[in-house]
């Protein structure tokens, strides 16, 4: 990408391969991730390439295909397989246990199912319990989106990865936008999406916010939307092509966003269940009448926790009720805490030289039976957590 299309040169977007699909396998095992590899279809980048000039003809895919049946086979096969073999000599004998493998990334156009479908075939073929990913294409609604969405359906693709770089409005205006999707479809795997703020395009915390605030509609579709995740990831000080990220780091030192706060709040309060959350009868979703609220609301079977997390996008602090109808007679909760993340000027974040200037601050509740008064700033995100 640093060099390959003549006519348009990206000094800043190039790669150093030095990370390769073992490293990344060790690393997913390392920070307990499910790696989820995105493979080749056979087509170029369709932003660089008008044509079909540098795209794979479909009766030549073969070695595609090969590729993608040989690294699944590198990463769960036997000992004894010519890959998990391999495997085994690079140190790692026991498989991988890989779930997911995802082919194509923001393609687009009736090029991308016509070499999709050869790829489903022989991986359902060969590893029937491998969970297939296929793209919507590059952005979240248009032309492009509204085609392959049923295409996906028709090749039975397990998710379908949705991409939405945007600005504040799209996060405040789009958290129900899975209240409405298909609950027989394939489930959504949001798989790359930050708030671009308008004219802030860098790391800040309003834009953490927003994210935190559609997030809820994420938390409250859990059954259509299986997986999500920020991006991009990681990101050098010094060499970088694209921001935000969600961990910035130099050669000795590494610095975590108030996006990666955000990130991190959903992923450990994940709960085991979703709990319906409603204002007035309603989901709360940024909606008229409820004033920059998105909540949603989950139970962790394990701990037996009631968990809420609201998000205030107005400038005025909320006195809200947390009432938890349909518990038993003998269930009222004992203790709570509150774990909030919010900062003092919306445009600011952590640095490497600040790491600690937005971080997550935490309090008891007071707890007396199972009507719970809180009042959550403005401009805060707060996750509730009633034992």
């Amino acid at each position: 990408w640093h060099y390959t299309f003549r006519h348009r040169f990206f000094p800043d977007y190039y790669q150093s391969y030095g990370l390769g699909f073992f490293e990344y396998f060790r690393l997913a095992e390392e920070i307990g991730a499910e790696p989820l590899p995105v493979l080749s279809v056979g087509l170029a980048c369709q932003y660089q390439n008008k044509d079909m000039g540098a795209h794979v003809p479909t009766d030549s895919l073969k070695p595609y295909i090969d590729d993608a049946l040989d690294l699944i086979e590198f990463a769960n096969g036997p000992v004894e397989s010519e890959w998990g073999k391999l495997r085994a000599d690079m140190g790692h004998p026991s498989p991988f246990n890989l779930k997911f493998i995802a082919i194509g990334n923001e393609q687009w156009g009736p090029e991308y199912p016509e070499r999709l479908q050869h790829f489903v075939k022989a991986i359902r073929d060969k590893y029937p319990d491998i969970k297939i990913v296929g793209s919507s294409g590059p952005s979240a609604s248009g032309d492009k989106f509204d085609y392959l969405w049923p295409e996906m359906k028709r090749l039975k693709a397990d998710l379908v990865d949705e991409h939405y770089y945007q600005p504040e409005e799209f996060f405040l205006t789009q958290a129900d936008r899975y209240d409405s999707y298909d609950r027989k479809g394939p489930k959504v795997f949001a798989g790359e999406y930050a708030c671009h703020g308008k004219g802030k395009k860098f790391n800040h915390f309003n834009a953490a916010l927003m994210e935190a605030a559609f997030m809820t509609g994420l938390e409250r579709n859990a059954d259509v939307v299986h997986m999500a995740t920020y991006a991009p990831l990681f990101a050098h000080v010094e060499g970088w092509q694209w921001r935000p990220d969600m961990i910035w780091f130099d050669n000795l030192n590494s610095v975590a966003t108030a996006s990666y706060y955000v990130q991190q709040l959903y992923a450990t309060y994940k709960g085991s269940r979703v709990l319906p959350l409603t204002l007035d009868g309603h989901p709360v979703a940024g909606k008229e009448g409820q004033n920059g609220l998105y909540a949603s609301a989950v139970i962790d079977d394990k701990t037996d926790e009631y968990i809420v997390k609201v998000a205030n996008t107005s400038g005025s602090p909320r006195e809200l009720t947390l009432k938890f109808n349909g518990l038993k007679k003998s269930r009222k909760f004992s203790d709570g805490h509150a774990i909030t993340l919010s900062a003092d000027d919306p445009d600011a974040d952590n640095t490497v030289d600040n790491p600690s200037r937005i971080v997550p601050s935490e309090s008891r509740l007071t707890v007396d039976g199972n009507t719970i008064p809180v009042t959550i700033p403005a401009k805060t995100f707060a996750v509730y957590i009633l034992k």
